[in-house]
């Protein structure tokens, strides 16, 4: 793939993260709000500092604050999605544009989401000991290196194996290892339990529900939306039934 062919995937994954930010942003505000507020209103009415002034309201950040973070965040990873994308292409099997844009989105989805997620789920404000955020963060960002390490060993174990056990086998063998695999360190690394006496479990359980259905919002769109861009980028043929169905227009 030439550098103009890459130049150009990438400034339609910036694209198509910036489209996926904002879908992501209105599921977000719509599911993700009540749970922190709710959670915000717990913290306030136990925590024994008063008169403390916010330095940003709760109106700025559930608005513009949101929209900014949400925003940024799609076209930063819709640049890196698109960049692991020109990796992928031609690579993983024989996928066209479009389906090689579907399978990046949900492997990114899986490793550096999913996989994560269940082993340290997101908490609302309130829940957790401020004490430990160091060690948790860095543990959090230690299991999206090994779930996306482990992913692409996976990709290369099945592909090894194709020859020997053919496509359909080699892939589940992959997926299988995988899975072993991550289970191994969600049993060797620490967990936490830090939800405080007295929280209300429905919150924890609508916030993390929220901050999963953003995520799968946010790769579901830029999926669909960066791989009809790589089609039409890509497959030049794609192009032409529009261009017939303008010029059948235009011609009646």
């Amino acid at each position: 793939m030439n550098s103009i062919s890459v130049r150009a995937l990438l400034v339609r994954g910036m694209l198509a993260g910036l489209i996926a930010g904002a879908a992501a942003m209105l599921v977000a505000y719509f599911l993700g709000e009540g749970p922190v507020d709710s959670a915000i209103a717990f913290e306030e009415s136990n925590s024994h500092e008063h008169g403390g002034e916010e330095l940003v309201s709760r109106v700025m950040q559930s608005t513009a604050g949101l929209a900014t973070g949400v925003l940024v965040f799609g076209v930063a990873i819709g640049g890196i999605a698109a960049l692991a994308y020109c990796v992928a292409l031609g690579r993983v099997g024989r996928f066209g544009p479009r389906a090689t844009a579907a399978l990046v989105a949900l492997g990114a989805l899986v490793t550096v989401y999913v996989v994560p997620y269940f082993k340290y789920p997101p908490n609302p404000p309130a829940v957790g000991d401020p004490d430990t955020i160091g060690q948790r963060t860095g543990l959090y960002f230690l299991m999206i290196v090994l779930s996306v390490l482990l992913a692409v060993a996976a990709v290369i174990l099945g592909k090894r194996l194709v020859p020997r056990l053919g496509t359909w086998w080699a892939t589940v063998a992959a997926a299988a290892g995988f899975v072993v695999a991550v289970g191994l360190a969600y049993a060797f690394l620490p967990s936490f339990d830090e939800v405080p006496k007295g929280f209300p479990a429905a919150v924890v359980w609508e916030f993390r529900l929220a901050t999963l259905a953003i995520q799968v919002t946010l790769w579901t769109v830029f999926g669909l939306v960066f791989g009809q861009l790589a089609e039409r980028l890509l497959t030049p043929g794609a192009r032409v039934p529009e261009a017939e169905s303008a010029s059948r227009a235009a011609a009646n």
